[in-house]
């Protein structure tokens, strides 16, 4: 993980409302796209930042693949965000 690819795949809004949508239960590209009013193809693009970004991992089970959160990258970047709150006022 990079925080220039989460940072950068994060100031999407579409990208931040799908990993809203995935924070309870994985789902595959057919099941995001039902969500969105937008083509299979731009999802996927989607999508494929947020792998990049490792923002969201991929589950093969049978003939599907699902996506879900990659929560512990978000604990990475909770940790490295704490550093800038509270402590010694340096001036």
């Amino acid at each position: 993980m990079t925080l220039k690819n989460t940072f950068k795949a994060l100031a999407d809004p579409v990208r931040r409302d799908i990993l809203l949508t995935l924070r309870n239960q994985s789902l595959t590209v057919g099941e995001i796209v039902d969500k969105y009013n937008l083509s299979n193809s731009t999802i996927s693009y989607h999508l494929s930042m947020l792998k990049k970004a490792d923002l969201v991992i991929e589950k093969k089970y049978k003939n599907y693949i699902y996506y879900e959160v990659n929560v512990s990258v978000f604990e990475d970047m909770m940790v490295w965000i704490t550093q800038f709150i509270g402590g010694e006022d340096k001036k």
